[in-house]
């Protein structure tokens, strides 16, 4: 994909205007429902924006959702690292060992050798987070290239390409 090309830090934030909470009810629907997130954003102060290629959700001055292009070109709603961070969904997810860490936080695809456990509900394809194994605090987001039962029985192979990690532009822009 073209817009993967791109590099990361030559992304700006740019159009930010706030919104009504009834006028993104779907996104919020599409961001939320997925994960079986509980939430209520109606008091919230809510914004738009875009980030690259992706749209973003800001609430209260933090960017807790964003809207990607699938690699199929589909557009996914899925919460940023700061989004799993406030709602704490409990599915989508991946557990990684402390080997996997550093190479996560640098920005490096996740491969199968480092994930002990993960979400029955994955499917190859599905916009998914990583979590470390110890504390289960997400670290990374990124596209499962393979199933769940694959993620955790393959010894070799790329499992995750990275999409948004601990530590990269939108996790460092403060908002």
């Amino acid at each position: 994909m073209i817009r993967e090309l791109v590099a990361k830090k030559d992304w700006k934030l740019k159009g930010r205007k706030p919104v009504r909470h009834k006028k993104i009810r779907g996104l919020i629907e599409r961001l939320t429902v997925p994960l079986d997130i509980e939430t209520d954003l109606s008091d919230s102060f809510l914004e738009t924006a875009t980030f690259g290629p992706w749209s973003l959700l800001i609430v209260d001055k933090l960017s807790l959702g964003m809207e990607v292009e699938s690699p199929n070109g589909e557009l996914i709603a899925f919460p940023t690292l700061r989004g799993i961070l406030a709602w704490s969904p409990n599915s989508k997810w991946c557990d990684v060992d402390r080997g996997a860490i550093p190479f996560l936080m640098n920005g490096a695809d996740c491969m199968a050798a480092g994930i002990h456990s993960a979400c029955d509900s994955i499917e190859e394809g599905d916009l998914i987070w990583i979590r470390e194994q110890e504390h289960r605090k997400p670290i990374a987001i990124g596209w499962a290239m393979m199933n769940s039962k694959s993620m955790v029985d393959a010894k070799q192979g790329k499992a995750v390409k990275m999409l948004h990690h601990v530590g990269d532009e939108l996790w460092d822009m403060g908002i």
